[in-house]
């Protein structure tokens, strides 16, 4: 990885814990690591240019498939917009 490339990595785990956060878990810092193993993917789709949609899609199925959750689609979105924006 560059060195450009491990800010970015940092970045989109940061906006994942702070942002996305789906099952309310940034408050506890001992959960820190809960969205390590989701993160490899989407830095993956990020640099090889994924768009807005498919990032958002990535997302939303970690949060309704692997976590079971409902999801949230819009805020899918929303964290998608901002990875694309880095």
């Amino acid at each position: 990885m560059t060195p450009e490339q491990k800010i970015l990595y940092q970045q989109i785990d940061e906006i994942l814990w702070y942002e996305w956060d789906p099952i309310g878990v940034n408050v506890y810092e001992g959960a820190r690591d809960e969205y390590y193993s989701y993160l490899p993917q989407i830095f993956n789709l990020k640099i090889s240019g994924a768009n807005k949609e498919t990032i958002a899609a990535a997302l939303f199925k970690i949060e309704t498939e692997i976590m079971c959750l409902s999801g949230n689609m819009e805020h899918c979105r929303e964290i998608a917009g901002k990875i694309v924006d880095l």
